[in-house]
């Protein structure tokens, strides 16, 4: 059965020993993200912590391995990856909650609204501020209807105001674009404190059209359960922890950032639209949920890798169906570098894949195409097949003035974000196909081997 709202999955956090409650009173900027680049660096647990300087729980830390997506979709490493595929292949429409929502036990409105009495920590220390980084915001397509959910920053300016960042070919982005050409404010509410297959929900690679509650609902295996927001005409999944309702404003521009992005590098501060807080609902003692950004390896980038990989092998396949998988390596903040595994057909199918992936929006920097024998998950098997298949002269190429992925530093910042180009790498690590190529030279059946001396010298 899918977990009904977090605190359920937190109760399985807990039983597996990847959940700690600090009681000691700790810093919000000064010692929690020391604490969370600890665990995020050694594979560490889940962290709750009672006595940040607020009224609230600070919840951080539950992307933060891969042992926790295997929790938070109830399966095992081997089944994963199909589970994620059958979940996407059978969507579910959401059902609205009969009854009071938990996530409106308590309603903040008018003069109550203070975003500021939650703790948001700054996580660097040169961010320009306190920043939302897990939020969810939930908008619809004032065309079509169909509602989006998306993973943003927000940079805390004012008890009621809030700044972000959304590129002009994000859902988010071209959701503001097509209200504001109507003469409408874009309506919308964040999420913070979800059943977690939500949050990797929304990091699959859809179109403009999917309704994203489908999406979700198939992962989970069962429908979401909505809820109507207080002041804005949008529905959020009824069990969240905390919901903040807002208005975009355009035309209210801020100074905001900088902020320690995914990539492991500043984002320098520039003046952006706002939105501006209608109300906080949030259910009675609420976690606040927080995630750590910054240089990999973060709980972000793990949040990011299972949905990325099954939702562009999906697409991919179609077109090339001999593609095994693919790996958006999380060190290379997970969507500039990206591994294929696949067995070409025919000469140059290879290089085919490659030009078919930076055309994707996904945009990745450097693609590698390698053969079904090399684990793409291991950084030596890689790089072996690039230091003895390849040679660079015939293998290697680099197309230039393609678009620029987002926030990435080595790149021209000057004038608008839709003027940003870069250029890409692809790699053709495969061996020639029907021409002879040195045998490799391995130990066969090593894996399948018995040896229960190393197995309890691993336990």
């Amino acid at each position: 059965m899918p977990y009904q709202d977090l605190r359920q999955f937190l109760e399985v956090l807990r039983k597996e020993g990847e959940l700690i409650e600090i009681d000691r009173p700790m810093h919000l900027d000064n010692e929690i993200p020391k604490a969370l680049k600890q665990i995020s660096v050694y594979g560490g647990p889940a962290l709750v912590f009672n006595k940040n300087g607020t009224d609230y729980r600070f919840l951080a830390g539950i992307y933060a391995t891969r042992r926790k997506a295997l929790l938070a979709f109830e399966t095992t490493e081997d089944k994963l990856f199909d589970k994620f595929l059958s979940g996407l292949d059978h969507p579910i429409a959401p059902v609205m909650c009969k009854g009071a929502a938990p996530c409106q036990e308590v309603v903040l409105t008018g003069k109550d609204i203070d975003i500021r009495r939650f703790p948001i920590p700054k996580y660097s220390p040169k961010d320009g501020g306190p920043f939302i980084t897990p939020a969810i915001p939930v908008t619809r397509d004032p065309e079509t209807g169909a509602p989006d959910i998306g993973h943003y920053r927000y940079h805390v300016l004012g008890p009621d105001r809030l700044g972000f960042y959304a590129q002009v070919f994000h859902r988010f982005g071209k959701n503001i674009i097509k209200a504001q050409k109507r003469g409408k404010k874009l309506q919308g509410a964040i999420l913070l404190g979800t059943d977690p297959v939500i949050a990797y929900a929304c990091q699959v690679q859809g179109t403009d059209t999917t309704n994203d509650w489908e999406v979700a609902g198939g992962l989970r295996g069962a429908p979401v359960e909505l809820v109507k927001c207080k002041t804005v005409d949008v529905e959020v999944p009824a069990t969240t922890e905390l919901v903040i309702e807002f208005e975009v404003e355009v035309d209210h521009l801020a100074m905001e950032g900088p902020l320690g992005e995914f990539t492991g590098y500043y984002t320098p501060a520039s003046e952006k639209p706002t939105v501006r807080i209608t109300a906080i609902t949030h259910r009675r003692d609420p976690y606040v949920q927080g995630l750590l950004t910054g240089k990999p390896l973060t709980e972000n980038h793990i949040l990011k890798q299972v949905p990325f990989e099954a939702s562009f092998w999906r697409t991919m396949n179609r077109q090339f169906p001999t593609i095994d998988r693919i790996a958006f390596r999380p060190a290379g903040g997970i969507q500039y570098y990206l591994v294929i595994s696949m067995q070409p057909r025919f000469q140059g199918e290879a290089r085919q894949a490659i030009m078919a992936a930076l055309a994707s929006n996904v945009r990745p920097k450097w693609v590698i195409v390698v053969e079904p024998d090399i684990d793409i998950y291991s950084s030596s098997d890689v790089e072996w097949a690039m230091s003895l298949r390849v040679q660079p002269h015939r293998d290697v190429f680099v197309v230039d003035n393609v678009p620029a992925t987002h926030l990435d530093p080595s790149v021209d910042q000057s004038g608008p974000l839709e003027t940003h180009i870069s250029s890409a790498v692809g790699i053709d690590a495969t061996r020639p196909v029907g021409k002879p190529f040195a045998e490799v030279a391995d130990v066969p059946g090593w894996r399948e081997f018995k040896m229960p001396e190393l197995d309890k010298w691993r336990k």
